[in-house]
């Protein structure tokens, strides 16, 4: 028993012995987004190791969003870490049974310092982006799913606008949970005319408000927006996400 634990345990180092190399060639620079990956005999006899611990190296790596596999190109560097984050994420929230009120929680704490950077950092393009959204979402007159589009493009233009790619990488790989969620409450709120007259100024609120560079102000109205939210989570109990 003691052999096949150090046995196991070899083949641990010999695969993160390639982890290593692959991260020290893209921290170095050699290898750059889109890069082919050394053949795995070229590795294996580089680094002293077997093609098998080649193989489950670029497998991690695979999992990671780091590389990505062609059939009969080779490995390749990627950088699909929103895939990654989508997969941790969504299990985490099965599994640790968060529930709607945390996902909010860290949507309010992201898209607040979201707000505050875009007030400095946006360029002419977002402030043209974010003024065309609120036009479209005053007209009204939308499908539903139409207002959903468009209230996560609001929210992810925000997040561009600070000029932190971070959170639009986490804003983005929290979709697969936000679509349903975000989906959900939009059609609470807006079973109400007064709750869509909300929903809709407070909006424009967050927007005029980066043109105007007033951080308090702003900082006001997305307190507001959560607060929505919140009023229908705490309506609805704040169910853990249906997984079904």
């Amino acid at each position: 028993m003691p052999q096949k634990t150090n046995s196991l345990q070899d083949s641990n180092r010999m695969y993160m012995r390639v982890i290593d190399y692959i991260k020290q060639e893209i921290t170095a620079g050699r290898l750059q987004v889109g890069s082919k990956l050394p053949p795995e005999r070229t590795m294996a006899e580089m680094l002293g190791v077997s093609r098998n611990s080649v193989r489950e190296a670029v497998r991690v790596l695979e999992i990671m969003g780091t590389t990505v596999s062609v059939q009969g190109a080779g490995h390749f560097i990627a950088s699909n870490f929103e895939s990654a984050m989508v997969e941790t994420l969504s299990l985490m929230f099965v599994l640790k049974k968060l529930d709607f009120r945390q996902i909010s929680q860290l949507r309010y704490a992201l898209e607040l310092k979201s707000f505050t950077l875009a007030v400095n950092h946006a360029t002419e393009q977002d402030l043209a982006d974010l003024r065309e959204i609120i036009s479209q979402l005053d007209m009204g007159l939308k499908e539903e799913e139409e207002n959903v589009l468009l209230d996560k493009r609001l929210h992810y233009s925000i997040a561009r606008a600070s000029g932190n790619q971070l959170f639009v990488e986490i804003l983005q790989a929290l979709s697969d949970v936000m679509d349903r969620f975000i989906a959900d409450l939009r059609r609470d709120i807006m079973s109400e005319e007064s709750q869509k007259r909300k929903l809709y100024d407070v909006h424009r609120r967050i927007v005029e408000n980066i043109f105007t560079k007033d951080i308090a102000a702003g900082s006001a109205a997305v307190a507001e927006h959560f607060a929505l939210i919140d009023q229908q989570l705490e309506l609805r109990g704040g169910a853990v996400p249906d997984t079904n």
